[in-house]
């Protein structure tokens, strides 16, 4: 047999080892470009107008979980509080107005702490209740404040917590009744000499009212923030025995809001878990250790997710390991979580810029995420070279990528991924990457924007935080990202 007609017998005896070989090869290309996309549902019922009410008849959440030194509160969405029939249509086109106006107000009060002038600080600063007229602090949670319920909206963007208070000169309706100090004998009234009060200017940049007035000398600490288009809280500090779950934490410094005024929905008041040493996560370093997590739902009916305090990841129900990546340290910005964004990715295939590498904020009162102009163009090219072939619609406000799905009943989309110092890692949900303008998916928009200039402070959004456990570590100077089912 000569050698070539050998060589040709051996090929051919190899031949069904090749095949077999090619299609190990073929299948794992298939599976690996299947992780890079997702289905999406596009017609179900999480759009359809419905009570809010028929999914809870109170907006009080329960206690879950009590675990080594921890608790865990029910966490969920704001409209559970409103009792009204929801225009899903309107509620989605309103709400990208009003969180237009919030990241406006937090780049200003951003460029003004960056200038380092206190009064700079008070013309341009946001109320302590930073979002909730905007309506876009979307989730809430329920504690004990002096024994009574008071259903409170979660902002890592403020510090100070607060609850509307009898006697009320001016309140908006909440569902269930104002904490009344004057039958609480836990209650304490912070003065204006102490240096609790003195946290106050640090934080707020205003002390409130502490001098004397018509003769009468004002003894407690008043706080008075507000909007230039009328909307503000104001009131006193004070200190109560607040219940969290099973913990409960002794003279708890809040805010009691004797005038309040917009868009507060039903609930009692804000829960600020900012970084200063008036917000709960500080008030309470010694119990929880600096530590606290969420995991915030998306929009189904009924759907809860949960917010932990301490550092017991039993609490934690996540599917992927937690990844962490370093908190910036920027004194000038020490309210804010800030993280350095490095790099991100479209469907497995990473961007380029030279915006990567900078300070972005986390933010659970800012809805839609928004990106600098050069990140965001780079994000918006590649999606748009991969989300091919479906008709185009208009851009509605903030949103300029958007499509008419109405055809479809179910569509792939690649996955957009946030790379973190550090290599931690935030890959959005499915029900995160597009915005129902419209509810029958005749305008749905990529739920990513642009600032308006390169310069300005980018902001990761709660729509791209859903069904992940974000672990904030104030103390360890790091937070942690992890995939969780946050429907409870």
């Amino acid at each position: 047999m000569s050698k070539k007609a050998a060589f040709l017998q051996l090929n051919l005896s190899l031949a069904p080892f090749l095949l077999v070989l090619i299609s190990l090869l073929l299948s794992r290309v298939t599976v690996h470009s299947a992780d890079e996309k997702k289905i999406l549902s596009l017609h179900n019922n999480i759009w359809s107008p419905r009570k809010s009410n028929e999914a809870s008849s109170s907006c009080f959440s329960h206690n879950l979980a009590k675990g080594r030194e921890s608790t865990t509160l029910e966490m969920q969405h704001r409209e559970v509080c409103s009792g009204k029939t929801i225009d899903w249509g309107k509620k989605l086109r309103r709400a990208l107005v009003l969180d237009n106006l919030r990241v406006q107000s937090l780049q200003l009060r951003i460029k003004a702490m960056s200038s380092s002038t206190t009064e700079s600080i008070l013309e341009t600063q946001i109320p302590l209740a930073s979002g909730i007229k905007l309506q876009t602090l979307n989730y809430i949670v329920t504690v004990e404040l002096g024994g009574k319920n008071m259903s409170l909206i979660v902002d890592t963007g403020s510090d100070l917590t607060w609850v509307q208070c009898q006697p009320c000169k001016s309140c908006y309706n909440q569902q269930g009744p104002l904490y009344d100090p004057s039958v609480s004998s836990s209650y304490k009234t912070v003065f204006c000499n102490s240096s609790t009060c003195q946290d106050l200017v640090a934080t707020n940049g205003n002390s409130g009212l502490c001098g004397g007035n018509n003769g009468v000398e004002k003894t407690s600490c008043d706080y008075v923030v507000s909007y230039g288009d009328g909307s503000y809280t104001r009131g006193d500090l004070g200190s109560e025995n607040i219940q969290m779950g099973d913990t409960k934490v002794e003279n708890f410094v809040f805010g009691c809001g004797r005038n309040n005024k917009g868009l507060f929905g039903g609930t009692s008041g804000l829960m600020g878990l900012g970084r200063s040493s008036l917000s709960l996560v500080s008030q309470t370093m010694k119990i929880f250790n600096g530590v606290f997590s969420y995991c915030l739902p998306s929009l189904e009916d009924g759907a809860s997710g949960s917010l932990s305090f301490g550092d017991d990841s039993s609490a934690y129900k996540n599917i992927t390991s937690v990844s962490y990546t370093p908190l910036v340290q920027n004194p000038q910005l020490r309210s804010f979580y800030i993280l350095n964004l490095t790099g991100a990715s479209i469907g497995g295939v990473e961007l380029e810029s030279s915006s990567f590498g900078r300070g972005i904020l986390i933010d659970s009162g800012t809805v839609i995420t928004r990106l600098p102009p050069s990140i965001y163009k780079a994000v918006k090219t590649e999606f748009l070279k991969q989300f091919s072939g479906f008709p185009s619609a208009p851009a509605y406000s903030i949103l300029d990528t958007c499509f008419n799905l109405t055809s479809y009943e179910d569509i792939s989309i690649p996955t957009i991924k946030m790379i973190f110092q550090g290599n931690a890692e935030l890959e959005v949900d499915v029900t995160g990457v597009f915005y129902f303008v419209k509810p029958d998916a005749s305008l749905v928009c990529l739920a990513l924007a642009s600032l308006s200039y390169e310069n300005e402070v980018g902001i990761i959004g709660n729509y791209q935080q859903k069904n992940q456990r974000i672990v904030y570590d104030t103390k360890q100077e790091k937070l942690g990202i992890a995939g969780e089912n946050c429907r409870i």
